[in-house]
């Protein structure tokens, strides 16, 4: 018996000391699907495979507990001789981190082959008998006197006030690269976790400078998930006593649409604008009376599916004052059938009879038979203006430019779509998507060709079709020509197609 006991406590040890979950199951922890994916950066961490790490979560998600608790004992365990540096945004928690870690190695000194020198074990400075030590920081605290094969960085920023702060953020940045890089060891793996704030965080420099792997794992799944989920799937909802799924849905609720891109998405939106300024944007959640706006619409199709671009379908209503209302938009890659069906349906709701943008030669090229075709089906119609595809992007958005700069945007900031709209509307024309943007340049130039005084109803005696499929005998050419003397009827002098 003692044999068979003894064989299971060293296959026990041999478990933990070669595998991170193991080490997190005998600590209590049963890691869910993300931590999984996020223990396998961190074991190829240890393995001296991966020297740059970037991981954001959302609050709550126990990323502190895997990457600042559990991971520097196990990593001590790969690396008895190994110096590790732990920061957090203040020394306390800091400290806190590392006095749980310090615990935990004291608890299963045995199963991890390590133990505490006696004569170091502050709760922010501790040693190993072995030769290895963790020094805790707070962030922008000194670190002279100290070396690192690894650094760990957890939530460097305290909260919004420091993370809207330019010159916080500038100094976190001085201290990372003046304080910490130096202090690195030939060879030695930087870790950042952090919940993202703003575009110009810590993370986000660091990503932006390249030659960091990045995790960034959403509380709700998009397209593509790392993690396998489907679209809508909620982080971690499936542990029944954690019930971490329910609180995010209470934040989504109880957030604004940019404080939960950023904390709980990581996609913090822009705070300012170039070309397009953030002051421009006024928000709304009741619109003027409806038949006082001149509706129109505008498409920007993506050229491939999934991978690339966003096919995007904005609305406006202008009202009699000039001023322009976005009031629906629909964004995703997807391929041209959705896309078209999309459209379609937004016609039917807003009903833009005399004006929708569209590029000429997406149109022509590939979606209008299939768009025409469509909307003799379902039974929707309205008068398409067609504009040439410029290269210049600021000559396209100059129109929507200067209206937007004299009488405001008027946006329903509480939509979950708004934090990629003001992501694109502040970064234009750098940012890596302009998909939005793009079509609202083309409302802006539609706006300039067709006067919001115009009358936007049809025509008094519309052709009228028979339900009778026997007794109809209108042609597809038919239908065309009515809606060209629609479209002319409104004063343009270009033909619908």
């Amino acid at each position: 018996m003692r044999m068979a006991s003894a064989a299971a406590e060293l296959a026990r040890r041999q478990a933990i000391r070669s595998s991170m979950p193991e080490w997190a199951k005998a600590c209590g922890f049963e890691p869910a699907p993300h931590h999984r994916y996020i223990i396998e950066k961190l074991e190829r961490v240890a393995r001296g495979e991966l020297k740059r790490l970037l991981i954001a979560a959302p609050p709550g998600s126990a990323k502190s507990t895997f990457v600042s608790v559990l991971f520097p004992a196990w990593f001590l365990c790969q690396h008895p001789t190994a110096q590790v540096i732990c920061a957090s945004h203040t020394v306390e928690l800091a400290e806190r981190f590392s006095r749980r870690t310090r615990n935990l190695i004291a608890e299963h000194a045995a199963a991890l082959g390590l133990a505490l020198d006696g004569d170091s074990q502050a709760a922010g400075r501790w040693s190993l008998r072995s030769g290895g030590s963790l020094f805790a920081v707070g962030a922008g605290g000194a670190v002279v006197g100290h070396r690192a094969d690894l650094v760990l960085i957890d939530d460097p920023l305290r909260g919004r006030e420091q993370a809207f702060s330019e010159s916080e953020r500038s100094k976190l940045f001085e201290w990372f690269s003046a304080d910490i890089l130096p202090r690195c060891r030939p060879g030695a793996a930087i870790c950042l976790v952090s919940t993202r704030w703003h575009l110009d965080d810590l993370f986000g420099r660091l990503e932006a400078e390249g030659g960091w792997e990045v995790i960034s794992l959403p509380a709700v799944a998009e397209e593509d998930d790392v993690l396998g989920r489907e679209p809508g799937q909620y982080l971690w909802d499936s542990d029944a006593d954690y019930r971490y799924g329910d609180f995010l849905r209470a934040q989504r609720e109880a957030q604004t649409p940019s404080t939960f891109s950023a904390l709980f998405q990581q996609k913090p939106v822009a705070d300012e604008g170039g070309f397009l300024k953030l002051e421009w944007l006024k928000g709304y959640r009741e619109l003027p009376d409806r038949r006082t706006l001149h509706v129109y619409g505008a498409s920007d199709y993506a050229v491939s599916e999934g991978r690339g671009d966003f096919s995007v379908h904005v609305v406006v209503g202008l009202c009699p004052q000039g001023r322009m209302y976005l009031l629906d938009m629909w964004r995703a890659q997807a391929d041209s059938a959705t896309s078209v069906a999309a459209f379609l349906d937004l016609l039917q709701k807003w009903k833009p009879v005399l004006g929708w943008a569209q590029e000429s030669g997406q149109i022509r090229a590939a979606l209008g038979p299939y768009m025409r075709a469509e909307m003799m089906r379902r039974n929707v119609y309205v008068a398409m203006e067609t504009f040439p595809t410029r290269g210049d992007k600021q000559l396209r958005c100059q129109s929507l430019q200067g209206r937007a700069a004299t009488s405001g945007l008027f946006v329903p900031m509480h939509m979950d779509w708004y934090p990629a709209f003001q992501n694109e509307w502040c970064r234009f024309p750098a940012d890596a998507h302009d998909d939005i943007i793009d079509a609202m340049g083309l409302i802006g130039q539609l706006c300039d060709r067709i006067t919001p005084e115009r009358d936007p109803s049809p025509p008094k005696e519309p052709l009228v079709l028979s339900t009778d499929a026997a007794s109809c005998t209108v042609t597809m050419d038919d239908l065309w020509r009515e809606a060209d003397l629609v479209h002319r009827r409104s004063g343009s002098s270009q033909r619908i197609w």
